[in-house]
This record gives structure tokens, sequence and C-alpha cells, in this order.
């Protein structure tokens, strides 16, 4: 017989490969097929992530962009005053004898110095009926100035004129007359006071009378007798 042939295997880990992954070992040791731990380093001097001020998620950012929106919208909105219906473009068809006129302090004064009788001047002005009206902040203003204004003031309280009430605070006659004939445009102003004439100008349809050459001029009335001829 021949001679006989011996067969020795191999030992396993010298004949396979290493598992991969398995780093900081010789390829064919026996510790490449154990897997190990993965080491975390720990992190010095680690911050937790904060909201910055501005950020959306914070209650103040949130109330803050509220009103923001709320203000846009309102800007948005615009308020048209609802025009009166008596009105036929600039022509006041609510406006008729007899005429209700609203005096104005220095109206009185003006009226006394050209030697004008109110009720007979008013009338001549618009040939028809007119009825002075007096309210208690152009009544009350007479009173402050004291004694060197009598005269107007024991004219104010003639029994022709009609006593008109306020309801606001305070005895300041321009904006009482200016807001009484902005809500109600049934009256005829009478005034010399040109701030106050330039403030009725801007609403549609009220008249302003005033003093001009020693008797009564009337605007934005051009049916009057008084209106200037240019009107």
């Amino acid at each position: 017989p021949g001679p006989s042939i011996r067969f020795t295997a191999a030992p396993l880990w010298r004949s396979s490969r290493p598992v991969s992954g398995a780093r900081g070992h010789r390829q064919g040791s026996p510790s490449a097929f154990i897997m190990g731990k993965v080491r975390k380093t720990k992190k010095f001097a680690a911050m937790k992530r904060m909201l910055g001020p501005g950020d959306a998620r914070l209650l103040g950012n949130q109330e803050k962009n509220k009103k923001k929106e709320e203000a846009r919208k309102a800007a948005g909105l615009k308020h048209v005053e609802q025009t009166p219906s008596n009105l036929f473009f600039k022509y006041n068809t609510s406006l008729g004898p007899p005429f209700q006129v609203l005096i104005d302090t220095n109206f009185i004064n003006f009226a006394i110095k050209n030697k004008l009788d109110i009720v007979r001047a008013m009338m001549d002005c618009l040939l028809a009926k007119c009825v002075p009206c007096i309210t208690d902040c152009v009544m009350a203003e007479l009173e402050k100035l004291g004694p060197r204004f009598r005269v107007a003031l024991r004219l104010a309280k003639d029994p022709r004129f009609e006593r008109v009430p306020c309801a606001h605070k305070g005895t300041y006659a321009d904006d009482c007359l200016f807001n009484r004939v902005n809500e109600h445009r049934c009256y005829v102003v009478a005034t010399c006071d040109r701030d106050l004439k330039r403030r009725i100008r801007k609403v549609p349809g009220v008249p302003i009378m005033y003093i001009s050459q020693r008797k009564f001029t009337i605007e934005r009335m051009p049916e009057a007798l008084g209106a200037p001829r240019n009107a």
C-alpha cells in the first residue's frame, strides 16, 4: 500500500477574514469576532439650547404679533361718514323759515359796535323770520368777560332769543357750536371768528352769517338778499 496521507484542518481563526467594523485589532485575531461597545466621550462645558428673545414661541412675542396684526387690520379699514339725507349735493333742504341762527360771543359784541339790532338785521338779510339761538356755553362766556360786556349779556337775555341747553363739560363755545352743527344741520351759524368759520366751512350745507360793511352777510345761501354777489 502507498504512503498514508494525513489531512490537518487549519484553525478557523487563521483562514477566516476579520469582521468589518472591528477596529484596533490585528487581522486574524480571535477578538475580531467579538462586537465591542462604542465608547462615547463625555462633552465638557455643554450648554442647553435656549430660546432667543425674538422667538415666536414666547408668550410676550405672541401678544406683540397679535397687536401688530390688529393695528394692520385697523389701518386697512376706513371710516366714511354717512352723508345726511337732507343734502342735495351742497344744498341743504332742511333750512327754511323760520331760520334758527346760532350766535357766537363775538357776533353779539360786533353787532353792538356796529349799532345793529340783531333780530331786525337778520330778517333784512334773509327776508324771513329768524330765531336767534344762544347756547349755555355762550352765555357762560359772556358772564366770564365781566362788567365790560354787560350790555352784550343783557342783549343775550332778550326774550326773543331762544336758549339752547348744552350737555358737554366746559364753557368753550367754538367746539360746542361746531359739534352741534355737525350733528344737526338745521342751523345757521352767526360768527365773526375766522378760525370757527374755517372749521364750519368744512361741514357742507351749513350757512355762515357774519358782519360786513355794517350789515349782516351770509355764505352758502345765494338766494338770500344779504348774500354776496359773487356767491
